[in-house]
């Protein structure tokens, strides 16, 4: 029995092959050193203003009520605090733009209810109906699902291919175009999930620097002063409180981002599986 081969043209492996677009990450890129900057003028000139102090000056204590209390209190944490500060805002840059992200990537309805749509449609045999839907949609399953249903439509009038290799080829359009869009949904939790196990530990180390600070200011003085050890231990967990709260919002942010491009990757097979059967089923 002979060997069959199918035989891939360079037309058809142009139409059928998928390049990835080269997109530079210029928002991380310029986000990072922005929010370091706004993290130090921060430190320095609001948390740092004499206001927030006794006698006027950054040496006294901070003042006793009002948000001047809080601002000379974190100010007196050290100088980890403008870097803890530069991570929580580095932090919520990168949620608001992953939100608009992946709001956007849900797209105007659930994927869900785009693949009952698309099925009815495809039972009734009406392929641009399908492709009109996943247009209203402008989510990511609706762009997979467009790629699919256009290979779809061209694999009905291919006399050269069987069935097998026809729902092969929808398959594979379906894949190429969902490695396209996944990659854009994940990109830049990388730094939620760094965020996440280093804000912590940045905190640790500042307070450590104050216990340190506090207790050798304590053995150079004689006679222990209570209030004052007291004081310096409050002012070094300054930056433990920093860390964790930093941390507690990359965590929370990173699980519930990766739920949803989770809901959106499982629509997107739900999708494939929709086209594949309807196609085997349509078009034997």
């Amino acid at each position: 029995m002979a060997e069959t081969k199918t035989t891939v043209t360079a037309a058809t492996a142009k139409t059928s092959s998928h390049q990835p677009k080269k997109s530079s990450n210029l928002f991380a890129v310029l986000a990072v050193p922005i929010c370091i900057a706004i993290g130090i003028l921060f430190y320095v000139f609001v948390l740092g203003n004499p206001a927030n102090f006794e006698g006027g000056t950054t040496e006294g204590h901070p003042v006793a009520e009002g948000i001047g209390k809080w601002f000379g209190t974190i100010y007196k944490g050290g100088a980890v605090v403008p870097v803890l500060i530069a991570i929580l805002l580095v932090c919520l840059t990168f949620v608001i733009e992953r939100f608009m992200y992946l709001s956007k990537a849900k797209g105007k309805f659930s994927g869900a209810e785009l693949v009952r749509k698309v099925q009815y449609h495809l039972a009734n045999k009406n392929i641009d109906a399908a492709l009109a839907e996943c247009d209203k949609q402008k989510g990511s399953v609706g762009n997979v699902l467009k790629a699919g249903l256009k290979k779809y439509k061209e694999m009905i009038g291919n006399t050269e291919l069987d069935t097998d290799q026809k729902i092969l080829t929808i398959k594979n359009e379906i894949e190429e175009t969902t490695a396209l869009e996944l990659p854009m949904m994940e990109k830049n939790l990388v730094f939620l999930s760094t965020i996440a196990s280093v804000a912590t530990l940045v905190g640790l180390f500042g307070t450590v620097l104050g216990m340190i600070k506090a207790f050798s200011a304590m053995s150079n003085t004689g006679a222990p002063d209570s209030s004052a050890l007291a004081l310096g231990i409050s002012e070094a967990l300054i930056n433990t409180a920093l860390g964790i709260g930093t941390s507690a919002i990359a965590i929370v942010m990173y699980n519930y981002f990766t739920t949803n491009i989770d809901a959106i990757t499982y629509s997107i097979d739900e999708s494939g599986f929709t086209l594949t059967q309807s196609f085997a089923a349509n078009h034997k």
